[in-house]
């Protein structure tokens, strides 16, 4: 049998009840989008599939759909009453938004909020609060100390000061930031109490300040400081404390669904250069995690997804080209997936966790 282009990771747990019951959107109860900029151009036809047919049909209680940066951009796209024409506006505005040959922090975050309002439109923003099947937890992370400054300089200290700590432990990073989830009307406390947790929240004029914040790199883009209603302070990417997610809170949640880039987790983003920090097969009984192939991203175009370093290490034609070849190349994602929909053994071709 050839690689496939999509590899199906799977719990225990998630295997012994697919088996019984075949694929059911309905059962998925969490719904995980991660950070990870760029690289969400490789599921585009993936989460159309997931977004317009897959996870909302036959529903009776709602679903849960936890994202920080652009994974929170996208659960705003299916938390919108036409999921699939909100993923299609914002691949549009995104790919082909045409920067300064250097951009500053300001007019990258005045990009990023010219595009929350071509996403939304009219009507979105009221659809993603009120959504009847669809609770939406974005997350965000509230500088602390100089990690709250308003200053280059003392930002610069305090992300370093940020980065030792994590290197420690990464409770330590608490003492850095505090996590903020912006969620929408009745969405239930998620047992996420560490880093100091709260939730607020969402209402007409913070879903866009919540979603800016929650993609704001520090030095990339300008963050957001006190957000109505939210606890005094300047907030950044959800990534610095939820890159990929610790999945160890989530033990009890019936089935978690994770479309994601790749196989392995990395707890926070200054986990990326401590390699022993990384989750080589994550720990989760309940998960399902659907990422490209090794086999398939190697077939790509300098074998590799689209990623942040693109916009500086190609011109913007050669990156336009680049990233629409990735685009078409998603939809052998969503055309495998399908296939396991439709094949006649449910759990044929897929990996357990623990055996990967």
């Amino acid at each position: 049998m050839s690689a496939r282009p999509l590899s199906i990771y799977l719990g225990p747990a998630a295997a012994r009840r697919i088996a019984d019951r075949g694929w059911r959107g309905s059962d998925v109860s969490l719904l995980l989008g991660a950070s990870g900029g760029p690289k969400w151009l490789i599921l585009g036809q993936l989460d159309r599939l997931l977004f317009g047919r897959f996870l909302l049909q036959d529903r009776s209680e709602a679903l849960q759909a936890l994202g920080s940066s652009i994974g929170s951009w996208r659960h705003a796209c299916l938390a919108q009453s036409d999921p699939v024409a909100a993923l299609d506006r914002f691949e549009d505005i995104y790919v082909n938004w045409d920067y300064s040959e250097r951009p500053d922090t300001r007019e990258i975050s005045a990009a990023s909020m010219a595009m929350l309002a071509y996403i939304f439109g009219d009507r979105g923003t009221e659809e993603l609060i009120s959504h009847p099947l669809l609770h939406s937890y974005v997350l965000t992370a509230r500088g602390r100390g100089l990690n709250s400054s308003g200053h280059r300089a003392g930002l610069a200290l305090g992300m370093g000061s940020a980065a030792i700590a994590n290197s420690l432990h990464r409770d330590l990073l608490t003492t850095q930031f505090q996590r903020v989830l912006f969620t929408s009307e009745g969405a239930p406390p998620l047992p996420l109490e560490d880093f100091n947790s709260v939730q607020v929240p969402l209402q007409k004029d913070t879903v866009a300040r919540a979603l800016h914040a929650s993609g704001s790199i520090p030095f990339l883009l300008a963050g957001e400081r006190d957000i109505p209603r939210a606890p005094p302070g300047h907030y950044w990417d959800g990534g610095i404390i939820d890159y990929h997610f610790d999945l160890s809170p989530l033990a009890e949640q019936p089935l978690i669904l994770y479309p994601h880039f790749r196989h392995d987790l990395t707890m926070g983003w200054f986990d990326k250069f401590l390699p022993w920090r990384r989750q080589r097969s994550p720990a989760a009984d309940n998960l399902i995690l659907l990422c490209p192939s090794k086999a398939f991203i190697a077939s790509l175009p300098d074998g590799k997804i689209p990623d942040r370093s693109d916009f500086t290490r190609m011109p913007p034609q050669e990156r336009l080209r680049y990233w629409h070849t990735c685009i078409d190349r998603s939809r052998e994602l969503a055309d495998d997936f399908q296939r396991q929909l439709d094949h006649a053994d449910p759990l044929a071709d897929t990996h357990l966790l623990g055996n990967t």
